[in-house]
């Protein structure tokens, strides 16, 4: 296992989109814990792929270096990286059977056969696939298969890392919740450091115990599931963790208040370090959105209510913006309603970055 440090990468698929700063990937440098688990979460285009492909060797950055630990592993091959990668459709030999999948990483590297045996004996447990040990991989199911293609991971001693590629894109929906469990189980057993990309929040958020959000190449923000939900660094994170999204309302601001469609909403005092040329935004997340009668808030058109059984989200308009609020199942909508703001959960943004109070 190792610490995976990102040092400044930058990545241009080809020399001549470099030299017209059109990157894939702009510029990003962190570091992924040994032993932790890690999810790169964004939507299709993001660089989220492209980065995990310059993790696993498979891609070589346009600038910048690889390292596990302390060893630059920038140009090394992925078999010299000791990385084990699950991609989207599994990976795995179909004449083979369940128990010789799992074996084969081991006899290649010269493990002694009395150690495979019992190493693929014990993964077999692990993934719950004993009673088919051998039968011929070709005939298993799809989440079959990706479970060989996770024991061939995880059966081997020496992997730094292991890899995931949206693993669970061809799983039929009611096995997804199932092999998401198994892998976080997996992982609280083994320690092993692991990234996985994914473009739904759900995977990232049940998997991880910090997701790497991306947007347009960068990486905007890296925190908890808690972190994300509560204090959004950007406002894309804001858009996109969370169903529906937080609120991200334009606004101008007079001393402490914020003026948002010509109504004033008082935010928490002490915001620093804006300049009044940027584009001011007021973020607020459904959840702490309250519908109160006509004269207590600020003014509100409902224009749609979805009840989706223990709550109900109120689709409405506050002057030409959209705002959407979360309340409980039980509560009436006003007819004529106003829109209320927990004054503690309210979040500034200038130029889509969250300006920190104090």
């Amino acid at each position: 296992m190792a610490r995976i440090r990102l040092d400044h990468i930058r990545h241009a698929y080809t020399p001549e989109l470099a030299k017209a700063n059109n990157y894939a990937l702009r510029e990003v440098d962190t570091a992924f814990e040994d032993g932790g688990a890690y999810a790169l979460l964004g939507p299709s285009g993001c660089g989220k792929t492209t980065l995990l492909n310059i993790i696993s060797g498979l891609l070589t950055p346009s600038e910048g270096h690889v390292r596990f630990d302390d060893k630059d592993v920038t140009m090394l091959s992925p078999e010299a990286r000791n990385i084990a990668q699950v991609f989207q459709f599994p990976v795995i030999y179909d004449t083979m059977t369940v128990r010789e999948n799992l074996a084969f990483p081991l006899k290649n590297r010269k493990v002694p056969a009395a150690e495979i045996k019992t190493r693929v004996a014990d993964m077999l447990r692990r993934i719950g696939l004993e009673a088919k040990a051998d039968r011929k991989a070709r005939g298993l199911t799809a989440d079959e298969k990706q479970k060989i293609s996770l024991g061939r991971g995880l059966v081997r001693s020496d992997v730094n890392a292991i890899l995931f590629d949206e693993p669970l894109t061809v799983i039929d929906p009611h096995m997804k919740w199932q092999l998401r469990s198994e892998l976080k189980q997996l992982h609280r057993e083994f320690q092993m450091t692991m990234v996985y990309v994914t473009h739904d929040q759900t995977e990232a958020l049940t998997f991880a115990d910090k997701v790497v959000v991306m947007y347009a190449g960068e990486v905007v923000q890296i925190g908890t599931p808690e972190e994300l939900f509560e204090r959004p660094q950007h406002t894309f994170v804001g858009y996109f963790i969370g169903s529906p999204g937080m609120n991200v309302l334009p606004c101008k601001l007079e001393g402490d208040d914020a003026i948002v469609s010509g109504n004033r909403v008082t935010i928490p005092t002490g915001h620093s370090g804006y300049h009044s040329s940027q584009k001011i935004e007021l973020g607020i997340r459904p959840e702490f959105v309250s519908l109160v009668p006509r004269g207590q808030g600020i003014p509100i058109q409902v224009e749609k209510v979805e009840d989706i059984g223990s709550e109900k989200i109120v689709r409405a308009r506050m002057g030409e913006h959209r705002l959407s609020a979360i309340v409980a199942e039980d509560k009436e909508i006003p007819a004529e309603a106003d829109a209320a703001f927990a004054a503690d959960r309210l979040n500034l943004y200038a130029d889509s970055w969250l300006v920190e109070r104090g």
